[in-house]
């Protein structure tokens, strides 16, 4: 089942926060469930993927934006996440952000001599910037990422009547 539409008087979705929050797998879940284009930042970089904000607006219209973490330390992306679209933050407790972003082990900022103690000063050094440019914020520490996209979608107001049965919607996000 799909969800309604997003409305036209919005624009994009536009999820910010820190490794490990799940921006990427929850962007896919958004785009499975609104059909938005997903347009996923470190995506881009990694594949050349060369055009202008206006550019890809004018090439896929309102689309999901999952960015990199360390997108608000510059005080000009603050401007233009306001701009793109509903900004909404990927937020989550300390422990459960450091565990999912020390999966993988191909974190750069991660291969330090005291990983989580360099995770807690980024963690700490970005949250007001995250809460300042946010329109929304999700907890996603206890949450799955199905269960993230749609606490999103109905914070935002556009889930359809009927949420798929397998998937139910958690009492507190």
């Amino acid at each position: 089942m799909r969800y309604c539409p997003v409305n036209a008087v919005a624009t994009s979705i536009v999820l910010i926060g820190m490794m490990g929050a799940g921006k990427s797998s929850v962007g896919t879940c958004l785009q499975r469930h609104t059909a938005l284009a997903l347009l996923d930042t470190d995506d881009i970089v990694a594949s050349k993927f060369r055009l202008s904000i206006p550019e890809i607006f004018s090439k896929h219209g309102r689309a999901i934006i999952v960015t990199g973490g360390g997108i608000v330390l510059r005080h000009e992306n603050l401007q233009i996440l306001k701009r793109l679209g509903i900004t909404v933050w990927l937020d989550g407790n300390e422990e459960a952000l450091f565990e999912r972003a020390s999966r993988s082990g191909n974190r750069p900022l991660l291969q330090v001599k005291s990983p989580r103690r360099s995770f807690a000063r980024m963690l700490q050094a970005r949250q007001p910037l995250y809460g300042s440019v946010a329109d929304v914020r999700v907890d996603t520490s206890m949450l799955t990422d199905e269960e993230v996209a749609l606490a999103i979608l109905s914070k935002l107001g556009r889930v359809g009547a009927n949420p798929p049965p397998e998937l139910p919607m958690p009492a507190t996000a």
